[in-house]
């Protein structure tokens, strides 16, 4: 949802600053441009004051009356506290909005927090076919498989958006009996699910997801290279590093930042200084992206950089901030 945030670049055109073309229909590839070295890890201890700052900071969006930051503050305590963040996200399934009702559904499946039973169970008829789809695939995370078949019925929904989230669930539920469907989902007329459905075909080892999401970071279009970058790197498979490492260097320093980020999901921290230097850029966008880099990168010598994005203007930006410095090892 962060990284949603942050996709106003769609629909640009471009190359990713990849080769040069010579003569007209001719195109020269070139190798692709090293990023800015990072440097040496300095080993720090973690400043707790500030962690505790940061954790003050995602309790804080939990109240916030936009329930956008509500959905990200969810998604924050799944991706830093995890099932010791539970109370507020069985919270949030009770939300009056949907986009956090669903944001509390799915963390509820990730961590398998049994207590959230209950409140998934109202779920199951929500007004909301996406909540409806989350509450779904959370009971089957937490043993109750009894509704999971409904997302067949889901997958052959007019309506593009429940075919993506059956698609992203699918992915997400860890059983390979999921790949048929998703298989299906890869030739749907919709770009959105078909990519959708090949991230999850690669969380299940599929690699006919792989060469597509591979395409995908190809694509004369940021936002499909930044969904593609992070879909690669999802199952923190190192085979597909080279692909990640080639796109820290495109004309877009959207596209760059989030490489920066899959790159650091990867084990790697090559795209330290990208992030650092775009932690002071004056667009909003960019300072989310490059916290979040920071963030799968894990270098605890990278709190005095985040810190500042505490008291940043932008509720998105402070809680991208507050994610990362929790993530820092």
């Amino acid at each position: 949802m962060l990284l949603a945030a942050a996709l106003a670049v769609g629909g640009c055109g471009g190359g990713g600053g990849r080769g040069a073309t010579t003569q007209p229909g001719r195109k020269v590839m070139r190798p692709p441009k090293r990023p800015p070295p990072a440097p040496a890890r300095v080993d720090v201890p973690l400043d707790l004051a500030l962690r505790d700052a940061a954790r003050s900071e995602i309790m804080a969006a939990l109240g916030s009356n936009d329930p956008i930051a509500r959905a990200h503050a969810i998604e924050a305590l799944r991706e830093t506290v995890g099932p010791e963040g539970q109370t507020p996200i069985v919270e949030a399934l009770s939300d009056r909005e949907p986009v956090v009702r669903f944001a509390a559904a799915m963390a509820s499946g990730e961590l398998r927090l049994d207590a959230a039973r209950d409140g998934l169970l109202r779920l199951v008829d929500d007004a909301d076919e996406s909540v409806r789809i989350a509450a779904r695939f959370a009971l089957h995370r937490i043993g109750d498989a009894t509704r999971t078949h409904d997302l067949e019925q889901t997958a052959r929904s007019p309506e593009p958006r429940t075919r993506a989230d059956t698609a992203l669930v699918l992915g997400l539920l860890g059983e390979p009996t999921a790949k048929s469907w998703l298989h299906v989902l890869r030739r749907d007329p919709n770009a959105a699910v078909r990519l959708q459905a090949n991230e999850g075909l690669w969380r299940l080892g599929d690699e006919q997801g792989l060469n597509t999401l591979i395409a995908g970071t190809l694509s004369k279009y940021p936002d499909d290279q930044m969904i593609s970058l992070l879909a690669l790197a999802a199952p923190r498979d190192r085979r597909v590093i080279e692909h990640v490492r080639a796109c820290l260097t495109t004309d877009y320093t959207e596209v760059n930042l989030v490489a920066a980020r899959a790159m650091g999901m990867l084990g790697s921290d090559e795209g330290y200084t990208l992030a650092t230097r775009a932690l002071k850029s004056t667009d909003p966008r960019q300072r989310l992206l490059a916290a979040l880099a920071l963030g799968a990168i894990g270098r605890a010598d990278a709190q005095d950089e985040l810190a500042p994005l505490l008291k940043d203007a932008d509720q998105s930006v402070r809680t991208a901030a507050a994610t990362a410095l929790l993530q820092l090892k």
